[in-house]
C-alpha cells in the first residue's frame, strides 16, 4: 500500500484509462474515496459491478463536488462539454486534469471555463490497448509507461509536484512539452499508426478478389497486428482526428511522400534502397526495445496460439 495523496478522486468516464486508474488507486489505497461518473447508465453499473470506486453517480457536476483530483477520461470531442458541467463545482484548490491523446483542443475547450480557484493540468499517458468499457482496465496498464502534461503558463509548482507524484505511484515516467509540439509527436507515434491500421483492414475488406474467409484465414502476423490497432474504440479515433487535423495531415503529406519514394523503388527493382529503408526502420525496432516500451521475444511479444 501507498500512502493516500488525495482524500477524494472524481474520474469522470470509467472505460480503458478510467478503469485502470480506478484499479490502481485502490489497489496502492493512493485516495480515501474515488467517485464514478459516466453517461451510461449500464457503464455506471458495471463499473459498480466490479467495484471500481466508493461511490457511483451518472452526474459529472454531482461527481466532482468536494474533489481533490477529477481526471476526465472522454473522447476529446467531449471535453468541452464536460468541463461546462463540473465548473461551478469545483472546489478550490483542486486539481483537475485528463487523458486525452490531443492537448491543444482539450485546452481550447477546457480551460475558458475552468474556474480560477482550481489548477487546470492537461494531460495525457501514453499507455492503452485496443479494447474499450470498465471491464478493459486492468492494475499496472501505467507502469513504465509515460505520461505527458502539458501546462498551461503560469501552472502552480505544488499542484504540478502533487499530479506527477500521483502518476508516478502508478508506474509512470514523467514529462511536459508543449501542447502542439504534444500533438505533433503523437500524430506520428500513435495517431498516423492508427489510421493507416483502420485504412489498410478497410482496403482488405473491399477487395472482391480475395474473400473475407481468406482474409481470416491467412492473416499473417503483419495484418493481424494492424487488425489490433484498428479494432481501437471508433468514437475515440473519430475525435482524435477531428480534434489533431492540422498535425495529422502534416504527417500524412510526410507519409505520402515516402510512399511514393517506396513505390518508385519497387517498380525500378532499386533494392539498395530498398534494404536500405529496411535496414534503418530495424534499426528503430530495437531501439524501442531498449527503452523498455516492448520486449524483444517471439511474436512480438504475444504468445503463440496453442494447437
Amino acid at each position: 500500500m501507498s500512502e493516500i495523496l488525495f482524500d477524494r478522486i472524481a474520474l469522470i468516464g470509467i472505460g480503458l484509462i478510467g478503469s485502470s486508474i480506478a484499479r490502481d488507486v485502490k489497489k496502492l489505497g493512493l485516495a480515501k474515496e474515488v467517485v464514478i461518473s459516466t453517461r451510461s447508465p449500464e457503464t455506471l453499473k458495471r463499473a459498480e459491478e466490479l467495484e471500481l470506486g466508493t461511490s457511483y453517480v451518472a452526474s459529472a457536476a454531482d461527481a466532482v463536488k468536494d474533489a481533490d483530483l477529477v481526471i476526465v477520461s472522454v473522447p476529446v470531442g467531449a471535453s468541452e462539454a464536460v468541463a461546462k458541467q463540473i465548473a461551478p463545482n469545483l472546489k478550490p484548490g483542486a486539481i483537475v486534469t485528463d487523458v486525452g491523446s490531443t492537448k491543444a483542443s482539450v485546452i481550447a475547450q477546457m480551460a475558458p471555463h475552468m474556474p480560477k480557484h482550481v489548477h487546470f493540468i492537461p494531460g495525457h499517458p501514453l499507455a492503452g490497448t485496443e479494447k474499450s468499457g470498465p471491464d478493459a482496465g486492468f492494475p499496472g496498464l501505467f507502469k513504465g509507461r509515460w505520461c505527458i502534461f502539458t501546462p498551461l503558463a503560469g501552472t502552480d509548482a505544488e499542484a504540478m509536484a502533487r499530479l506527477r507524484g500521483f502518476w508516478e505511484a502508478l508506474g509512470s515516467m514523467c514529462d511536459e512539452m508543449d501542447p502542439q509540439h504534444h500533438d505533433k509527436v503523437l500524430a506520428i507515434v500513435s495517431h498516423l499508426p492508427h489510421i493507416i491500421a483502420y485504412n489498410i483492414v478497410g482496403t482488405a475488406d473491399d477487395l472482391e478478389a480475395v474473400t473475407e474467409s481468406e482474409v481470416i484465414k491467412y492473416s499473417a502476423s503483419g495484418f493481424r497486428d494492424f487488425t489490433r490497432l484498428a479494432a481501437s474504440d471508433p468514437t475515440m479515433w473519430r475525435d482524435v482526428c477531428l480534434h489533431n487535423k492540422d498535425a495529422i495531415l502534416e504527417m500524412l503529406a510526410r507519409f505520402s511522400e515516402d510512399l511514393a519514394y517506396l513505390q518508385r523503388a519497387i517498380r525500378w527493382g532499386e533494392g539498395d534502397k530498398l534494404f536500405e529503408l529496411f535496414s534503418r526502420t530495424r534499426t528503430i525496432r530495437r531501439s524501442i526495445v531498449q527503452a523498455g516500451q516492448d520486449v524483444d521475444v517471439p511474436d512480438f511479444g504475444r504468445h503463440s496460439i496453442d494447437k
